[in-house]
């Protein structure tokens, strides 16, 4: 019988010809991130288990991304206990400020296709944008890889997403993972492998493959995966090996669902507020005026993402009295943008640039909203308090969108 994708991976890992869904296995990690609202728990679940160093210091990656700049007076407390956590164990993979751990993680080359990697945020599954099985879990779990180097976990079923053909002009991978989630609903893949495929993925960048990866979770996956090529090979700078090229759902592999989709069927679309399966095209909204736009997060803040946005904006401004506010992932893609005259094209419309991080779309700093105001935004969650108070409406979307959104000052 043949094997899906993610069933490959973990079947590599524990060193089995093969495993199938609902097997209890111990795979060996090869790759953690640690963020920094949870770096304290963790430091204090890791000494409360008795363990006194790391089972492998390389490969542990800290990033404080959620609190800065900080926006709380508590918020440093996780900056010096992480350092000294850092210092004490030797850890060398320590990112103050770079940019948004789940960008940093596959840009940075800490993920290659094929490995395990775990993360403590629920978005982790998009490192499974260059082939890999990531999940999110809790700092009591982390806690235990730290010290031990394994995790149990439960060999997941797969939904096997099939979509043909070429999308139509202004359609991204934003619109298609969002018309997915709507399909599946919030809870349709819960525990699940999202395994997307067909010659429209293949189309696909890296990073509009990332943002489908990033969102998920949303449908409640337990991870997303995509085959490596040739792309994934050159992003993460490596060649792939047989194992890596093998990593593609066999045509007798047991789905527990499969879904196909002809992309030119795909239009522009939004998750209306206040959850993210409430999907709906964005003719069905028009005319509905907004207070904001964000353009960033871990979801829509890449180099692409970046210069959709700009190319829309270019020669024109944001309306009156709306915040435009842009949040690169990373330095780098910050870096790239500021190089290819991207940025300045966004200033020149009035949109405020921020430095890479995860405040606005935690609600946290840099841009929250209050009571009755509207915001168009291409993060991940439209949840009540997500962004500000729970009063403020959140309608997400692609960079395409929420640009054309930012000029008129209502959806269009």
């Amino acid at each position: 019988m043949g094997q899906t994708i993610v069933e490959k991976i973990i079947a590599h890992n524990v060193g089995r010809e093969s495993v199938k869904p609902g097997d209890i296995v111990t795979v060996k990690v090869d790759r953690v991130m640690v963020d920094d609202i949870m770096i304290s728990f963790i430091i204090s679940k890791f000494e409360e288990m008795g363990f006194t160093k790391l089972w492998d210091p390389d490969k542990v990656v800290m990033i404080y991304d959620h609190f800065v700049p900080a926006s709380q007076a508590d918020d440093t407390r996780a900056f010096r206990a992480g350092d000294a956590f850092a210092k004490k164990h030797g850890m060398k993979n320590v990112h103050r400020s770079d940019g948004i751990c789940h960008q940093l993680m596959t840009e940075a080359g800490y993920v290659k296709p094929g490995d395990v990697v775990f993360g403590t945020d629920s978005h982790t599954t998009t490192y499974g944008c260059v082939g890999a099985f990531s999940t999110g879990i809790g700092y009591t779990e982390m806690a235990g890889i730290l010290g031990t180097g394994e995790l149990w976990l439960k060999v997941p079923e797969s939904i096997k997403v099939t979509i043909q053909g070429t999308l139509p002009e202004g359609v991204t991978s934003k619109d298609v993972i969002l018309t997915v989630i709507g399909d599946l609903t919030a809870a349709g893949a819960t525990y699940q492998s999202l395994e997307f495929c067909g010659d429209t993925i293949d189309a696909m960048s890296v990073a509009s493959r990332m943002t489908m990866s990033n969102m998920a979770i949303e449908a409640g996956a337990k991870c997303c995966v995509f085959t490596p090529d040739e792309k994934t090979a050159e992003y993460c700078g490596i060649t792939l090996d047989d194992f890596q090229k093998s990593l593609k759902g066999d045509a007798d592999a047991v789905y527990a669902r499969e879904m196909t989709y002809k992309a030119e069927n795909f239009v522009r679309v939004m998750a209306l507020p206040s959850q993210v399966d409430k999907i709906r095209p964005v003719k069905d909204v028009e005319g509905t005026e907004i207070n904001q736009v964000f353009i960033g997060s871990c979801t829509n803040g890449r180099l692409e993402d970046l210069q959709r946005a700009a190319a829309v904006l270019k020669g024109k401004h944001v309306a009156p009295f709306v915040k435009c506010i842009v949040t690169p992932a990373s330095r780098k893609v910050y870096r790239e943008a500021l190089a290819d005259g991207t940025i300045e094209t966004l200033a020149e419309a009035g949109c405020m640039i921020t430095h890479p991080g995860c405040g606005l779309c935690c609600g946290r700093a840099g841009g929250i909203l209050t009571d009755g105001e509207r915001v168009v935004a291409t993060n991940n969650r439209n949840f009540l308090g997500r962004m500000g108070t729970s009063k403020v409406e959140i309608y997400l979307a692609s960079p395409v969108t929420a640009a054309m959104c930012a000029v008129e000052g209502k959806i269009v």
